[in-house]
């Protein structure tokens, strides 16, 4: 078994219908086709319709399941009253949601206008908290059982400059994730999230900062294993979350970074960076003073 293959039996989600917000494309998109793969059916939701309809029929042709594209602004409540109502009127009910929808910038954070902030944190955490009220107060209604699946970041919880408004965002989110863990699970609506580290998707990176900035900044060089995490990685994760497998985890926030987060919060850890000459000077000097 290699980590680039699926972790959970083929039917693991069979009869379940799961909702991706941000399903047209990287993360989204591979979380996604994960679910299909297990035997779910899936609803993916972002602005685009024809980037949401060109996923749909890959992901369609590749898994022989059954997807439905809705567009939708994360930011509009009665937008995702839509999505919600398309989706039941399809399959009949969603058991899970996924919020991954989100966006940033890096940038220092005078240089944001207001507007700017609003964007990130209306996506990020306005688009979440909008989904997951929308789909929980008709849960709640209908008593059924439901997942809620939220990406955030490591940063969420130790902050990190020149994204403030994601990491407010996330952070919010994080809150929203264990809060409603424990007031939820009355209902038997459970609550989690997953902390990913670098994943790459095509043109992440690239949009996030010039070309000459992309290789001094590549993720893998500061990452303990010294790669990044694959696709499948995340996708088996996630899905392990959203199925039955995991219904005693909850308001848990699972870190998926190969140790990335830890080596930045170690105060000693860049010293990886010290050569074994040096280490033996460091190791004689030490002995001479015992």
């Amino acid at each position: 078994m290699k980590n680039t293959q699926g972790m959970l039996h083929q039917d693991a989600l069979k009869g379940k219908t799961i909702l991706v917000t941000g399903g047209g494309t990287g993360l989204g998109k591979s979380m996604g086709r994960y679910f299909m793969e297990l035997g779910a059916n899936l609803v993916i939701a972002s602005r685009k319709m024809e980037v949401l309809e060109q996923t749909a029929n890959e992901l369609s042709q590749a898994t022989g399941g059954q997807v439905l594209p809705v567009a939708c602004d994360v930011r509009s409540y009665e937008s995702i009253e839509k999505v919600i109502a398309a989706a039941t009127d399809r399959f009949g009910s969603i058991d899970g949601l996924l919020n991954n929808a989100a966006g940033n910038f890096i940038s220092p954070t005078e240089r944001l206008s207001h507007r700017a902030f609003d964007t990130v944190v209306d996506i990020v955490l306005r688009g979440t908290y909008n989904f997951t009220l929308a789909l929980g107060k008709q849960w709640i209604a209908q008593k059924q059982p439901g997942t809620i699946l939220n990406i955030v970041t490591t940063y969420a919880w130790t902050g990190s400059g020149y994204v403030v408004p994601s990491a407010t965002a996330k952070a919010g989110v994080l809150a929203l994730t264990r809060s409603l863990a424990v007031e939820w699970a009355k209902y038997k609506i459970r609550s989690n999230a997953i902390a990913p580290g670098p994943f790459p998707t095509e043109g992440a990176w690239s949009r996030l900062l010039p070309s000459n900035l992309v290789e001094k900044f590549d993720p893998a060089k500061k990452n303990p294993l010294k790669r990044v995490g694959e696709h499948q990685e995340l996708a088996n994760l996630a899905a392990y979350l959203m199925s039955d497998y995991s219904a005693f985890v909850n308001g848990e926030v699972i870190t998926i970074d190969g140790g990335e987060w830890l080596k930045g919060a170690g105060e000693f850890n860049h010293l990886d960076m010290v050569s074994q000459e040096m280490w033996d000077q460091l190791e004689q000097a030490r002995k001479g003073n015992t």
